[in-house]
């Protein structure tokens, strides 16, 4: 029977090691791959033919290997991307490499049947599309702001003057440069009067500001609810840009309404894990307290203070045997 758990991450992954070494402790049995390590350090070999519907074969680290059928769960973290691994080359080259890498070892990796996925990145691809992620909230009956996507000068001020104070998100954070260094644009407000023709350039993201009491950040794995109330000192619109040590944490119930609604979105994206972020207007005792900003498919949670019980609760899903150990 399938027992191993396929952990796929870059080395450098905090989180992972700690949900690792609670696996370890459990005697479950762990592989972990970065498949951008493609070369001498991963080799695999897969077959599949008219005589079986699944592929069979060994897939090689430095220190493991595993065949497909023996991986029971896959916890799909923060592997690194496949074009840093043929970065060296020329853009066609790298491009096609990494593009040959994805399709084959990651389209194996990715098509393991029986096995369980922590998530998907397929689901995770589907659910990281803001619209999409509005959408279900109200689908579901969740608060959410008044949004607008626009990329029309005309458009954005009539927003502004039908809802106020106005802020202004990214969809997505900044790509790397060319040295390599990824960053963030954190959410700010925006005045009307700086709007002009280069918002054709792009789409932009606008929401009617919340008036808010605080921020909730509620981690969710499987049916465990994890919910903690994030507060800037400096009393920031985006708590993310600040000194995240000084930020004061708290736990917080969230309201069985809301919940509900978090298991079903989960459902609706087919994701076993999500981390959503709130805003409240009240002390969050009510339901219409709580205002869903977004869902991060894949989110970090290692800097939470229930960061052990999450921990924990990662190794409950990916220990598919663990009942029958006990």
């Amino acid at each position: 029977m399938a027992s191993t758990v396929l952990v796929v991450t870059a080395l450098e992954d905090v989180t992972a090691d700690w949900v690792i070494t609670a696996l370890n402790e459990r005697a479950v049995p762990v592989v972990r791959v970065d498949p951008a390590d493609i070369g001498p350090a991963l080799t695999f070999g897969f077959r599949i033919g008219a005589d079986g519907p699944t592929w069979s074969g060994r897939l090689r680290t430095a220190s493991r290997e595993v065949e497909p059928g023996e991986v029971a769960a896959v916890y799909y973290r923060r592997p690194t991307p496949y074009g840093a691994r043929f970065a060296h080359l020329p853009r066609q080259q790298r491009d096609f490499a990494a593009a040959e890498a994805r399709h084959g070892l990651g389209g194996v990796l990715n098509d393991l049947p029986g096995a369980l996925y922590v998530n998907h990145p397929a689901a995770v691809a589907r659910a990281d599309f803001k619209p999409a992620q509005l959408r279900t909230f109200a689908r579901l009956g969740l608060r959410i702001p008044p949004t607008l996507i626009t990329n029309d000068v005309k458009t954005a001020e009539e927003f502004a003057a039908d809802h106020g104070l106005v802020v202004c998100k990214t969809f997505r954070g900044l790509p790397g440069d060319d040295d390599g260094y990824t960053g963030a644009i954190w959410t700010q407000r925006v005045a009307p009067e700086t709007f002009d023709d280069t918002l054709a350039v792009t789409a932009h993201l606008f929401q009617a500001e919340i008036p808010k009491t605080g921020d909730v950040r509620v981690t969710v794995v499987g049916r465990r609810v994890f919910a903690q109330q994030v507060d800037a000192p400096d009393g920031a619109l985006d708590w993310r840009r600040g000194d995240w040590d000084a930020l004061l944490h708290a736990p917080i119930a969230v309201p069985s309404p809301v919940e509900a609604a978090l298991h079903s979105y989960l459902a609706s994206f087919g994701l076993v894990f999500g981390c959503f972020d709130f805003a409240l207007t009240g002390d969050g005792d009510d339901p219409e307290h709580w205002t869903a900003i977004e869902c991060n498919p894949n989110g970090q949670w290692g800097w939470l203070p229930d960061a052990p019980a999450i921990t924990e609760a990662f190794a409950d899903i990916l220990d598919m045997e663990g009942e029958d150990r006990s």
